[in-house]
């Protein structure tokens, strides 16, 4: 053979290589970027809201020891909220653990549409917050801790007014507990033995 046929060769042959190379590098990051779109998916399903974040402070031997609480909301918007605490030396950590937290006790809110069955006060501690149902288009009416809960859990039409405390955290909690206890017509039929007809007359 020639030089010039070996040259040929030698770069068809690095050509066939490359495109190899190439498929399999394809492949890899397409096999990645499926897992990073499901993954995204999963995690695109949660949204959370952080209420609030305080430094706190706890006295030890030798002086005071400096960390951070976070009160953190996580919801759907599709009738699944819960409320966590985290508590850590740096503000991200706090957070992280409030995420975590609120996973874990995640409830499911009875919907009738868009808002609440029926008119219901959530008590936490010295906070009360009474939850009303309201008509079509009305929009979330409520402040502060309550609207963001309201808001992941997936209300649309709600009124809400926060009594005695104002806490973020007892707000919140009270609002959870209110949403807890909420009961759809069929519910409270069933556990009354009676049909819905019979307990709307």
């Amino acid at each position: 053979m020639d030089k010039e046929e070996k040259v040929v060769v030698a770069t068809e042959e690095s050509g066939a290589e490359s495109q190899r190379k190439g498929r399999r590098s394809s492949s890899r990051d397409s096999n990645r970027r499926g897992g990073d779109d499901n993954r995204q998916r999963e995690q695109s399903e949660w949204e959370e809201k952080i209420i609030q974040v305080r430094r706190v402070t706890k006295v030890v031997k030798g002086g005071k020891k400096l960390s951070f609480r976070a009160v953190v909301v996580v919801g759907n918007h599709k009738g699944q909220v819960g409320i966590g605490v985290g508590k850590a030396a740096e503000v991200i950590g706090a957070i992280q653990k409030g995420v975590v937290d609120a996973k874990k006790s995640l409830i499911n809110v009875p919907l009738v549409g868009a808002t609440v069955p029926h008119l219901i006060v959530g008590k936490q501690g010295s906070s009360r917050i009474m939850l009303k149902p309201a008509a079509k288009g009305t929009g979330i009416i409520a402040g502060g801790a309550a609207r963001q809960i309201l808001e992941l859990a997936g209300v649309g039409d709600v009124l809400a007014k926060a009594l005695g405390s104002r806490s973020p955290l007892n707000v919140a909690r009270a609002t959870i507990d209110g949403l807890k206890r909420l009961r759809t017509f069929e519910e409270a039929a069933r556990l009354r033995g009676i049909s819905i007809r019979q307990m709307l007359a």
